[in-house]
């Protein structure tokens, strides 16, 4: 099943952004997410949605924004990061964003501060801050860390970057990784001395608990398998491995003396 508008915008003045969500059964999540995206006042935006064939009611909620959604697909992929391959490929614009099921941009002004009137000519890839919002309804604002040191981690989420499509066409995510096909993307940009620029905006916010959350231990250890084979490198992920097993043995000793 598929929606093509296929009306895409044209400005000279400043770059038309493609903004990507996918999703797969996200009801409850997909709503606040489009209007995050159709509300932003920048007027040089694409939105597409990559559905991966929802058998809730996700695909009404989509029909229900279809007029200001550019293209939308529902079919079945291979898993996450080909289906954001797959809206690589749709896109239109010049800087891509991934604002999945569940995220929002942190206001509706974001793109329009990151955009309006800004030279990003050199840059690959812009990053900004984040917000992470905990089922308490407790905030964390996340101020991005620096590129250098990203074999330690992801130092600002996908959210909260854009990628020149160029650069994407050419890198696209491997997806035969289940979790850190997104840090592999940004870590191999930083090895080829690809331009980042950072914008001191909290760009996203997103609730807790995402995969890298809840499958910590399978996260670290696919990092390690992408970071360079160095003795420092192995320090630090085996230091992260014992972390995260000490936290499961504290965690099921509360859990069996309370």
């Amino acid at each position: 099943m598929k929606t093509s508008k296929n009306n895409f915008k044209s400005n000279k003045k400043n770059p038309l952004v493609s903004i990507i969500t996918v999703v797969l059964n996200g009801e409850k999540q997909i709503d606040k997410t489009i209007q995050s995206v159709i509300n932003q006042t920048y007027d040089n935006l694409e939105y597409i949605i990559i559905d991966g064939g929802s058998t809730d009611k996700t695909i009404d909620i989509i029909d229900k924004y279809k007029n200001a959604i550019d293209y939308w697909i529902s079919e079945k992929d291979n898993g996450l990061y080909d289906a954001m391959n797959k809206g690589i490929d749709i896109a239109k614009g010049e800087w891509i964003n991934f604002m999945n099921a569940g995220d929002e941009f942190y206001n509706y002004t974001v793109l329009m501060n990151l955009f309006n009137n800004q030279n990003h000519q050199e840059a690959k890839i812009i990053y900004g801050n984040h917000e992470i919002i905990y089922s308490t309804g407790r905030y964390r604002f996340v101020k991005a860390g620096m590129i250098k040191n990203l074999w330690k981690g992801e130092q600002f989420s996908h959210q909260a970057s854009f990628v020149k499509k160029s650069y994407l066409q050419i890198n696209k995510f491997n997806h035969r990784k289940k979790i850190a096909a997104d840090f592999e993307l940004y870590y191999k940009a930083f090895q080829n001395y690809t331009k980042f620029k950072f914008m001191n905006l909290t760009i996203a916010k997103f609730e807790s608990g995402g995969v890298s959350d809840v499958k910590r231990i399978n996260s670290i250890l696919e990092r390690w398998g992408i970071v360079e084979n160095t003795l420092k490198n192995h320090m630090y992920y085996c230091m992260l491995l014992v972390k995260e097993f000490l936290k499961i043995i504290i965690k099921r000793f509360v859990k069996k003396y309370n």
